[in-house]
This record gives C-alpha cells, structure tokens and sequence, in this order.
C-alpha cells in the first residue's frame, strides 16, 4: 500500500452498509420513493428510516413528505453536496483497492 493512502479519506457516514446501499440507488435515479428503498435495501421501517436520518443530517440526502391522495408519500433524493461525498468515497474506496 502506497504511503499517501489516508483511511481518513473514507466517509464514517456513508461506509455504514445501510447507508452505502441508499446512496447507491440514489446515485442512479433522481429520486426514490421509501418503499422502494426498503425493498431494495431489505430493510425494516425503523433501520431505513434511521440510517435516511443520518445521511439528511449530514446534508447527504434531502428527505420529503407529502400526500398522494389520502396516503403519505416519503422520498428521498441525493444532494449535491450528497454527490460530492459519493464520488470522493468512491474515488477513495478505489485508491484502497489500487493500493494508493
């Protein structure tokens, strides 16, 4: 491993695997809808909901509510500040891989 690696580099909110897995599927879509997330994540009501909290607090992830109809509707959507951390996780995940 090359000396310039910093582990560092590596984000504490995004590395969590809950948290990796949403802002994968965000990462390719504008936005998606909690049910969707849950269900391609595996997740429970209350860990996906925990997990969408963190990545809102850290600017990450923006988290809206509303109504369709009579029923509520949660989204979620990455931020540009969101993009910024996902590329340099990945930029930094990439450099552990290539020994850098």
């Amino acid at each position: 491993m090359g000396d310039d690696f910093d582990i560092g580099r590596i984000d504490d909110v995004i590395h969590g695997r809950m948290r990796l897995g949403i802002m994968a599927v965000l990462s390719g879509v504008e936005s998606a809808d909690f049910n969707t997330l849950k269900a391609r994540l595996q997740a429970t009501d209350g860990n996906l909901s925990v997990h969408l909290k963190k990545l809102e607090e850290a600017g990450f992830v923006a988290v809206s509510k509303r109504f369709v109809g009579k029923k509520p509707l949660t989204e979620a959507a990455m931020t540009e500040t969101g993009r910024q951390a996902w590329v340099a996780y990945l930029d930094a995940m990439a450099g552990l891989v290539a020994g850098r």
